[in-house]
């Protein structure tokens, strides 16, 4: 990303947010008041909620400060209803906006332990897989492989969780509840961007999904971030039919951009009995594996 990118990164992240929030969401009532022409907060309102004043933050919010300082930008964070993710992402642009650092990161490596837990996991089975910057796939085991797609099978360039989700016909079959999935790949990406705005391979990915992804473009301009730690996931797969998981993000060794996620089912479910049969499935290829592509 350019050097305006990051240093309109904070401005841009605050207009969104308070364009989210409502009026009524924030607590603030206007008995017969008129038409408002913004539909979220206007500025003095939000400047008001969180104890500055409405010059100050109009300098914040059209990137013409950068001195927030840790307290203020809790307090806007307080006052704008940002939960964990949104709020480190908020603090994360100030740290951006006020240094400007250009800094490369290195690639990244999975660790051997990591590759070993992969197949204890697969032969509980319980898919799991390594998502790292830009939700690169670093890695998966054979049955994330059967249940999403065979990611070590494509070229090193396209191994990318998001390029999947926008760009690979197959997401939106597999996928019950595709649109929130998209949207949700989206605000991990835009995360991401947050931590490595000068990452120039960040900056293809951005490139490539919004020229070829009409959604992404949608999902992209909304400015929303988000960071997944628990939740299900609804899948529709074309050999072993509907079935649910549950899934679970942690951190594997000493990088913190690397999430590794691990599913699993309740026992005796109808989505466990799909998972085992899935990991029994035999296909007449030469390695086994179930491809999509």
């Amino acid at each position: 990303m350019s050097r305006d990118d990051t240093s309109s990164g904070l401005a841009d992240f605050l207009r969104s947010a308070r364009a989210r929030l409502s009026p009524q969401q924030a607590g603030l009532h206007e008995p017969g008041a008129g038409h408002r022409r913004v539909s979220g907060l206007r500025r003095e309102e939000l400047a008001r909620l969180a104890g500055v004043s409405v010059d100050y933050y109009t300098r914040l919010e059209q990137g013409r400060s950068r001195s927030a300082s840790a307290e203020v930008l809790d307090a806007l964070a307080g006052a704008l209803e940002l939960d964990h993710a949104e709020r480190a992402h908020l603090h994360t642009l100030a740290q951006r906006s006020r240094t400007q650092r250009k800094r490369r990161p290195k690639p990244q490596q999975v660790h051997r332990a990591t590759f070993d837990l992969l197949d204890v996991l697969d032969r509980a089975c319980r898919p799991a897989f390594v998502l790292g910057r830009r939700l690169d796939v670093l890695t998966h085991n054979r049955l994330a492989g059967q249940l999403i797609t065979d990611f070590h099978a494509l070229p090193a360039a396209e191994r990318n969780q998001a390029r999947f989700v926008f760009l690979d016909p197959h997401a939106r079959e597999l996928y019950r509840d595709w649109t929130t999935v998209a949207a949700d790949t989206a605000a991990m990406l835009r995360l991401d961007a947050g931590k490595h705005p000068d990452d120039p391979a960040l900056s293809n990915l951005i490139g490539e999904l919004s020229i070829h992804s009409e959604q992404f473009r949608h999902h992209w301009s909304a400015n929303k971030v988000h960071q997944r730690t628990t939740g299900t996931k609804d899948y529709h797969h074309p050999l072993v039919g509907d079935l649910t998981v549950t899934y679970q993000a942690l951190t594997p060794g000493d990088d913190s951009d690397q999430t590794l996620f691990v599913y699993s089912t309740p026992p005796a479910s109808p989505s466990e009995a799909a998972l085992q049969l899935l990991a029994n499935w035999e296909q007449s290829t030469p390695d086994g594996e179930i491809s999509h592509h």
